[in-house]
């Protein structure tokens, strides 16, 4: 097992020189403590004042070039009874990053983290946001790969993260809504915040990494289908970076109309592909009635006749669509 500083430092080699320092306890509630290190934390707080400890962090990131900001949540603040009424970085974990950013040094942010995190402050300020999650006993390495740029990231968020607490519950297929927002703020009795737009910080499906990839139009085999015919839906993907680098294309299905209201989409499959700098590919998806069905009002996994909405794209959020009409068997 290797800790995230010692890979750091294993990576940058003889001539890079890494400093370290605490700048804050993972929480500050002592009552809060108690119940973590119950079920197994381990947390063993630095006895000097949250001052104190963000004075000697900014003191060490006056002295560097760019600063990696490893924060988040203990394990044990996440499962079955481990809530949180508030779901930004804990404790002091917030003014320590906001005191980093203010030295006007790169901030890298490393989050460790077992939910989503409310993180818009963090998304505006800190040069970069990787989030490792609980990654286990070789995550020091992992890290120290991404950060030196010896791997190229690709993951993708299986959730969806809100821009505060008060969008939640918040994910990618809501049903639709009879008052959708078309973005005007003039227009009164829609579906809108008056305080932040409707959509989330980062949506489901969501991840970047050091180069960019385009998506051309969605092509289907056929617009029109009936029974158990398939239809093959492809678009032309191309790396349009200067790294060589993975992408996860997804597939996503909406009906618009049905017996009972659907979600405004649907995931169906993705495809993960490697593309070298200026490389392009065509992928393509089988599509069948079984990625139509849903349990109906009789919950009967079935699908119905009508028009079916394919969409292709990074994630839940950037797509390229086609319609499909399908009907029964005669």
């Amino acid at each position: 097992m290797t800790n995230i500083v010692d890979a750091l430092k294993d990576a940058a080699g003889p001539g890079v020189t890494i400093m370290r320092a605490r700048g804050a306890n993972l929480i500050d509630d002592p009552q809060l403590l108690e119940t973590l290190n119950s079920s197994g934390a381990d947390i063993i707080p630095d006895k000097r004042s949250p001052q104190e400890l963000i004075d000697e962090a900014v003191a060490i990131a006056e002295k560097a070039d760019s600063v990696v900001a490893t924060l988040g949540e203990s394990f044990a603040m996440s499962g079955e009874a481990a809530s949180r009424s508030e779901i930004g970085l804990p404790g002091g974990q917030e003014t320590l990053l906001k005191a980093l950013v203010k030295t006007g040094k790169p901030v890298v942010l490393v989050l460790l983290n077992g939910r989503p995190l409310t993180l818009a402050w963090e998304e505006e300020h800190c040069s970069a946001i990787l989030e490792t999650w609980f990654g286990g006993t070789e995550m020091g390495g992992a890290v120290a790969d991404v950060l030196f740029g010896d791997y190229n990231p690709s993951g993708r968020l299986t959730t969806t993260f809100p821009r505060n607490v008060g969008q939640i519950p918040l994910y990618y297929n809501h049903k639709n809504t009879g008052r959708p927002y078309g973005g005007n703020p003039r227009v009164k009795y829609v579906s809108r915040y008056l305080d932040v737009p409707n959509t989330p910080l980062f949506p489901f499906g969501f991840g970047l990494g050091y180069t960019s990839f385009s998506y051309g139009v969605v092509k289907l085999s056929k617009r029109s289908a009936q029974g158990d015919e398939t239809v093959v839906a492809s678009v032309e993907v191309e790396n349009t970076g200067k790294r060589a680098g993975e992408e996860t294309v997804q597939l996503y299905v909406t009906e618009p109309v049905a017996s009972v209201t659907r979600s405004v989409e649907d995931l169906r499959g993705f495809q993960k592909i490697f593309l070298q700098p200026g490389e392009h590919r065509e992928v393509s998806f089988r599509i069948t009635p079984a990625d139509l069905k849903f349990y109906n009002s009789e919950l009967v996994y079935d699908w119905e006749p009508g028009d079916f909405v394919i969409h292709i794209g990074h994630d839940s959020s950037q797509l390229r669509s086609a319609t499909v009409h399908w009907k029964r068997s005669q």
